[in-house]
């Protein structure tokens, strides 16, 4: 362990912040083994061995979409072949199909759709909530939520208060992608910008929703543009802490037949996720999804100090237009058998983290 990790270790043990610079330490030293050691020590100081995952469902309304994001295989044009927009009753149909006893939670997302009104989503969110009063609704990143005020001519508080009154429990982290200007003018340029994704989730914080922040990672960015994006939540964490949890997703290819070197590396997956433990020091949970990284290395991430490996899904999409290799559901059962592969104690939870059910680990031959 050379002199510069030594320090960044006693930084991290005596509780002090990391700064850019340290970040990009991190990114660059060869050392990965002592970066994963250091974050699965914050982790279990935070956590103990537990991991948690949740029984949901992702539900995706409608792919038609105003914005071209040039890393997206899910969105369609208006009349495109393969375009759709489900109905609040086939919306229905389609949960009822899948729905069991034990989901807790619809993931809802979809595209920016601006050939229905805003009250389209807002019943989207009411016919759930109508039917399906138990089951917490989590629906609309901030890049839809700054696309509802656009299309209805409300504030984005005026948004987040008519979902809120319509069953909205709470919101994904979806829409981040990179949270620097340079990075979303190629890759997002007709989405919420940085400023204004941050301000949907500081509304949605101040109006008492806990949510979620993702980020992704892969293509352009640069590692100090990753560093950028883990600090501006963490700054907002640091004023309304209503973040849950933070998920680094892995850029997905635009083809399923992609070769590796269009994926990100096993190496740089890990990495970012022991990074963002320890980079993000006001954060409860930082989570590993297994629908971009694989059931394997989510497996090993819960020693790169990984806290939660998401959920069942049902049946995932977004990932699954473009290059995702993954299955599009795990069962719980699954689901338990990966963390207790991973020495770790599984717990089902809900979205607020909140324990359901705590499973013994598994026994030792």
């Amino acid at each position: 362990m050379d002199t510069r990790f030594q320090e960044i270790t006693e930084k991290v043990r005596h509780g002090e912040r990391l700064t850019l610079q340290d970040g990009l330490y991190l990114y660059e030293t060869p050392d990965l083994l002592s970066i994963a050691q250091l974050a699965n020590e914050v982790n279990l100081s935070r956590n103990g061995k537990k991991v948690y995952f949740i029984q949901n469902m992702y539900i995706n309304p409608t792919n038609v979409c105003e914005a071209k994001c040039s890393f997206c295989g899910f969105r369609r044009d208006p009349g495109e072949e393969g375009a759709y927009t489900m109905s609040p009753e086939e919306l229905l149909e389609y949960v009822g199909h899948r729905m069991t006893d034990n989901i807790r939670e619809f993931h809802i997302v979809g595209g920016h759709n601006h050939k229905v009104p805003f009250d389209y989503y807002l019943d989207t969110i009411s016919i759930l909530k109508k039917n399906y009063p138990n089951v917490t609704i989590k629906a609309y990143t901030g890049a839809e939520i700054q696309f509802f005020a656009k299309i209805s001519g409300q504030s984005p508080e005026e948004v987040l208060r008519a979902l809120i009154n319509a069953g909205l429990d709470t919101m994904p982290g979806g829409g981040a992608e990179i949270l620097t200007e340079r990075y979303r003018e190629k890759m997002s340029p007709d989405k919420a910008s940085t400023d204004e994704w941050l301000e949907a989730h500081h509304i949605a914080h101040n109006l008492g929703l806990k949510t979620h922040a993702t980020m992704l990672y892969g293509s352009i960015e640069t590692k100090e543009e990753r560093l950028i994006h883990m600090m501006r939540v963490r700054e907002l964490q640091d004023e309304t802490n209503g973040y849950l949890v933070f998920i680094p997703l892995a850029m997905q290819p635009r083809s399923i037949n992609a070769g590796i070197r269009r994926r990100t590396s096993a190496m740089d997956d890990m990495r970012t996720l022991a990074i963002s433990r320890l980079m993000l020091d006001n954060f409860p949970h930082v989570k590993a999804y297994w629908i971009n990284i694989g059931t394997q290395l989510t497996q090993l991430s819960m020693h790169y100090g990984v806290s939660d490996i998401h959920g069942t899904l049902v049946e995932e999409r977004i990932s699954h237009a473009v290059g995702a290799l993954t299955q599009s559901a795990l069962t719980r059962d699954e689901l338990v058998w990966l963390i207790q592969g991973a020495d770790r104690i599984p717990v089902e939870r809900d979205t607020f983290y909140n324990e359901i059910k705590v499973f013994e680990p598994a026994m030792k031959k």
